[in-house]
C-alpha cells in the first residue's frame, strides 16, 4: 500500500509510464524528434524575443515622430513571424509524423503481442477491452508526442525564460509572480493523483462499453431472434451512465484544478499591473519596461495553466499506458520449449496420450481429462464420441497445444509436444470445426489461411475437392469475392466448405474434424464426405462424431465420458456391448450401422 501511495505521490511517475513505454518505439525516428524538439525551442525563442521588441517599441518607437523606427520594428516582427511560422510547421509536421508512426508501431506491437497468448487469457479477458486497448488507448499515449509533451516542453521554456526575462525587468516585482508557482504546482501535485485514478477508472469503464458492444453486435441475430433489444439496450445505458459518471468525477477534478490555477495566476498578473502602475507613475520604470513585464508575466501565467493542462492529460495518458503495459506484460500460460526440439520434416502422424489429466485454468475445480491413455498409429481414424462435456473438445485443444495437461504426457511421432514450440505444433495440424472461423475477407484469401503462399491454382484446386468452386464461381467476384463479417453473405454451408478447402490446402499430417459436414445439406454432403474421405487417406484422423457416415468410415472409436475414455472399439463391438455408446447410437439413429 506505502509503494503505490509512493507511486501516487509522485508527478513524475505519470509522465515515466508513458515515456517508459513509448521511448523505446521513438529511439528509431530520435533525427525526427531531434528536428521537432530544435524547431519547438527556435519558436520559443522568438516568442521570448518579442516581449523585448515590445519594450523597445513603447519606449522607442512613439517617441520617433519620424516613424523610422516603427517602420524598422515592423520589418523586424515581420522576419520574427515568419520564423516562428516555419519552426512551427516544421514542428508540427516532423512531431506528427513520428507519433503516427510510433503509434502505428504500438499497435502492431500490441496486436502480435495478442496473437502470442493462449485460449486461456483470452476466456479471462474480453475481447472487446483488449480492441479498446489498440484503438483508444493507443490514441491517447499518440497525444502524448503529438500534444501533451511538446505543449509541456514549450510552456516550460516560456515558463524558465519568461521569469529570466522578468528578473531582467523588474527583479523586485518578479517576486510578486513567483509567490503564484507554488500556490499553482501544489494543488496540481495534489489534484493530480486524483485525477489520475479517475482517468484509468474512465479507461477501463470505456473497455467495458467496447467490451459489450462487441459482443452484442456478435450476437445480434439471437438478441433479435430473442426480442432482447430492450434488455440490451438497458444495459448498454447502464454501462454508459456509469461511464459518464465516471468521466464526471474525472471532469470535476480537472476543472476544480485549472479553475484554481487560472485564479491565483490571473490575481498574480492583477498585483503586478497595480505595483507596475504605481511604479511608471513615480518614474521608477518606464512605460514600455512595464509592458514588457506584463507580457512576460502573462507569458508565464499562461505557461503555468499550460502546464498544469498538461499534467492533467499526462495523468489520462498514465492510466492508458497502464493498461497497455498490463496487456504486453501478460505471457501465455504454454511457452515454446527450451529444448528447441522440432518434428520430423515428414511428419507421420503417430499419437500418444499418457496418463492425461487436465483441468482449464478458469475451471480448476473440474476435470475435463482424467487419466486418459491411448496410441494411435499413423492413417489411423478416431471418431471421439461422448455425451457434451465429456472431453472431446479437450482432446482437440490440448492436441494443438493451446493448453498442456497437468499430468501426463502428449506426444507426436514420439516427441514431447511440451518440448515443441506451440507454432511448429500446430502446422503439422489441420482443423475443421464444426463453427468455422470466416473472415472478412475474399474468399480466396481465406481459403489461403490454410497455406499464405499457395497460388490461385491450387486454392481452386482446394476448393474443387471441397465442392466449393461451384458456388464460389457464381458469386459476383468469384474468388474475389468479399465475404462480410464473420462470412455473413455465405450460408452456414458455404462456410463449412471454404473450411474443408482450407484444411485441404494446407495438406496436414493430422486433421482433427470436429463433424466437418454437420452444416451441409443432404445433396452436398456425400460429395464433400469423398472428398474428405480422399484427403484423411494416409493421415491420422480424430473426428468428434455425431453422424452415421463419420462412425463407419472410424478405424476405432473412443467413447468419453466425464474425461474418462470409458470404451473403445469399432460401431459393430460397441453397439449393444457398451450402454452409454449404444444409447447414443440410438439418440443419434446410428443402429444402421449394427
Amino acid at each position: 500500500m506505502a509503494q503505490d501511495s509512493n507511486t501516487e505521490a509522485a508527478p513524475r511517475r505519470m509522465i515515466q509510464k508513458p515515456i517508459g513505454l513509448l521511448w523505446p518505439l521513438l529511439a528509431p525516428y530520435k533525427r525526427q524528434l531531434a528536428g521537432g524538439i530544435g524547431a519547438l525551442m527556435l519558436a520559443s525563442g522568438m516568442m521570448l524575443a518579442m516581449g523585448w521588441g515590445l519594450k523597445n517599441i513603447v519606449d522607442h518607437g512613439f517617441a520617433d515622430t519620424t516613424g523610422d523606427f516603427l517602420d524598422r520594428a515592423l520589418l523586424v516582427l515581420l522576419a520574427v513571424i515568419l520564423l516562428m511560422a516555419a519552426a512551427t510547421y516544421t514542428r508540427v509536421r516532423l512531431i506528427n509524423q513520428v507519433a503516427e508512426r510510433i503509434t502505428t508501431d504500438l499497435r502492431q506491437r500490441i496486436y502480435l503481442h495478442l496473437l502470442s497468448l493462449d485460449p486461456a487469457y483470452f476466456e479471462r479477458e474480453k475481447t472487446g477491452d483488449q480492441v479498446s486497448r489498440i484503438n483508444a488507448d493507443t490514441t491517447v499515449l499518440q497525444l502524448v508526442v503529438t500534444s501533451n509533451l511538446p505543449s509541456a516542453f514549450r510552456h516550460f521554456l516560456m515558463l524558465i525564460g519568461g521569469v529570466a526575462m522578468l528578473c531582467v525587468v523588474s527583479p523586485s516585482m518578479t517576486g510578486i509572480v513567483m509567490l503564484a508557482v507554488p500556490l499553482v504546482v501544489a494543488p496540481m501535485i495534489y489534484f493530480g493523483r486524483r485525477v489520475r485514478a479517475k482517468s484509468r477508472d474512465t479507461q477501463s469503464r470505456v473497455g467495458d462499453i467496447g467490451a459489450y458492444t462487441h459482443e452484442t453486435l456478435m450476437g445480434m441475430q439471437t438478441i433479435q431472434s430473442f426480442g432482447y433489444e430492450g434488455e440490451a439496450a438497458r444495459r448498454f445505458d447502464a454501462l454508459a451512465e456509469e461511464t459518464y459518471n465516471t468521466a464526471s468525477k474525472y471532469i470535476r477534478a480537472r476543472a476544480f484544478l485549472v479553475a484554481f490555477v487560472i485564479f491565483i495566476v490571473l490575481g498574480a498578473i492583477g498585483l503586478v499591473l497595480w505595483s507596475g502602475g504605481h511604479k511608471v507613475l513615480t518614474g521608477e520604470m518606464s512605460a514600455g519596461e512595464l509592458s514588457a513585464f506584463l507580457f512576460y508575466a502573462a507569458m508565464v501565467a499562461g505557461a503555468l495553466m499550460a502546464v498544469s493542462e498538461a499534467m492533467s492529460d499526462f495523468n489520462r495518458a498514465s492510466g492508458a499506458a497502464d493498461r497497455i503495459i498490463q496487456l504486453l506484460a501478460a505471457e501465455p500460460a504454454v511457452q515454446p520449449s527450451a529444448q528447441g526440439l522440432t518434428l520430423p520434416e515428414n511428419v507421420a502422424g503417430y499419437v500418444t496420450f499418457d496418463g492425461v489429466t487436465f483441468s482449464y485454468p478458469t475451471r480448476p475445480e473440474r476435470l475435463a481429462l482424467d487419466r486418459v491413455s491411448f496410441t494411435v498409429t499413423a492413417g489411423e481414424v478416431i471418431a471421439l464420441v461422448g455425451p457434451s462435456g465429456a472431453g472431446k473438445s479437450t482432446i482437440f485443444q490440448l492436441l494443438q497445444r493451446f493448453y498442456d495437461p497437468q499430468q501426463g504426457a502428449i506426444s507426436i511421432d514420439g516427441v514431447d509436444v511440451r518440448d515443441l514450440d506451440p507454432r511448429h505444433v500446430r502446422a503439422a495440424l489441420g482443423v475443421v470445426s464444426q463453427d468455422p472461423a470466416v473472415f472478412s475477407m475474399s474468399v480466396a484469401e481465406n481459403i489461403r489461411i490454410g497455406r499464405p503462399d499457395a497460388t490461385d491454382a491450387e486454392v481452386m484446386h482446394a476448393a474443387e475437392m471441397a465442392q466449393a468452386h461451384g458456388f464460389i464461381s457464381e458469386l459476383p467476384q468469384g474468388y474475389e469475392t468479399m465475404v462480410g463479417e464473420r462470412g455473413n453473405r455465405l450460408s452456414g454451408g458455404q462456410r463449412q466448405r471454404i473450411a474443408i478447402a482450407r484444411a485441404l490446402l494446407k495438406n496436414p499430417a493430422i486433421l482433427l474434424l470436429d463433424e466437418a459436414t454437420s452444416a451441409l445439406d443432404s445433396s452436398n454432403e456425400q460429395a464433400v464426405h469423398l472428398a474428405l474421405r480422399e484427403l484423411m487417406k494416409g493421415r491420422t484422423t480424430f473426428v468428434i462424431a455425431h453422424r452415421l457416415s463419420t462412425v463407419q468410415d472410424a478405424d476405432r472409436i473412443f467413447v468419453l465420458d466425464q474425461g474418462r475414455i470409458v470404451a473403445a472399439g469399432t460401431h459393430h463391438h460397441l453397439f449393444g456391448q457398451d450402454r452409454l455408446y449404444t444409447h447414443l447410437a440410438g439418440l443419434q439413429d446410428l443402429r444402421a450401422a449394427g
